[in-house]
């Protein structure tokens, strides 16, 4: 690892010589991109220098070991038990900033909920983990935004496609894709049995111009009267927009807003993000061994939580993480949850990170 860390000290030292280049300066989409480099490596930079200067200290402390003064050499033994200490720390914080950030941490996401299998319940589930998310995004300033949706009738949702807005709501977000189970006694079973149904959770980052490119000639674009559940007509012009994509033949609609326009808008984005998101398992697939051992791969057919209503009980099956708290989970306090799967990933990425 101490190679690694030189070879970063390295670049951080060029790139402070590049932003103090004047021709450098003159060309802002360069600089900028320099200037955001150098700010995400000078944190492990001031780690590893800390690091560094403590060794230092370390090395000239063993040298007084051999002094003849026995005062000395308790005092030098004691400095050395101290900042051997603070190393380890620095050490085990130095191999946490060397894991490959994922570049995808920083995006927004496109959050879909669909119902699966267990009918108007698996349709109030998915209702109730919208609501879920809706809170968590709340509670950390996050600003969710509709794509389009489709209700039950009953109060339920067959799905729902959103916008999250915010700083790092890919990174926390992603660990969420898979298929969140329920079990509870559904408002219209008579007899009290429990049922359990299952809801699909898609995050899908939020594409660019620079990480997919659709051509206007691959949209097939149709628009329509909006319609609300039962089928009933809810608007007088043809505001509701599908477009399907020839290539690939995804198929996206939107008619929440009264504008065409706004419509199309929001069905290219939720169009572009699962561009990115086929293109990224594609990458993921041809370096399938790697993502076996991850967390978060974003497998939708994986069975990953399971909620409990009976036992108040939830479940997250990837981790073994099983927390008694259903109630506070669903009002949106998930960060045990998230956190707990944060650091298993971290622990198996370190494993791939040598220490000094």
């Amino acid at each position: 690892m101490l190679e690694k860390l030189k070879g970063v000290e390295e670049r951080f030292k060029e790139l402070e010589r590049l932003l103090s280049d004047p021709d450098v300066v003159k060309q802002r989409d360069t600089y900028q991109k320099y200037a955001v480099e150098h700010a995400e490596l000078s944190k492990v930079v001031t780690v590893f220098r800390e690091y560094k200067a403590n060794q230092a200290e370390i090395d000239g402390s063993l040298e007084l070991l051999n002094d003849s003064d026995p005062e000395i050499k308790a005092m030098a033994k004691e400095e050395i038990d101290r900042l051997s200490g603070v190393n380890e720390v620095l050490e085990k914080e130095l191999s946490l900033l060397l894991i490959p950030r994922d570049p995808l941490d920083g995006k927004n996401v496109i959050l879909e909920i669909r119902a699966g299998t267990g009918g108007d319940e698996a349709g109030l589930f998915a209702a109730d983990l919208y609501k879920m998310y809706s809170r968590y995004a709340e509670d950390r300033g996050w600003r969710m935004e509709v794509m389009g949706h489709n209700a039950t009738g009953v109060g339920g949702l067959k799905e729902i496609a959103a916008m999250v807005h915010g700083k790092g709501a890919y990174s926390r977000l992603k660990y969420e894709s898979g298929t969140h189970r329920v079990q509870r006694v559904p408002a219209t079973e008579t007899q009290g049995r429990v049922h359990t149904s299952a809801v699909t959770v898609a995050v899908l980052p939020e594409a660019e111009e620079v990480d997919v490119k659709i051509e206007a000639n691959e949209l097939k674009i149709d628009v329509y009267r909006a319609t609300g559940p039962g089928g009933q007509s809810v608007n007088t012009t043809d505001s509701a927009v599908r477009i399907t994509h020839l290539p690939t033949g995804l198929v996206v609609t939107c008619q929440d807003e009264k504008s065409q326009h706004k419509n199309k808008a929001k069905a290219l984005k939720v169009l572009g993000a699962r561009l990115l998101d086929a293109k990224i398992r594609e990458q993921n697939e041809q370096r399938s061994q790697e993502r076996k051992s991850q967390i978060g791969s974003g497998d939708r057919s994986e069975r990953i939580r399971t909620y409990n209503f009976p036992q108040g009980r939830v479940t997250d099956h990837r981790i073994g993480l099983t927390l008694y708290k259903l109630d506070a989970i669903l009002q949106g306090d998930l960060d045990e949850v998230i956190e707990s799967l944060i650091t298993e990933n971290q622990a198996q990425a370190l494993q791939n990170v040598e220490t000094p």
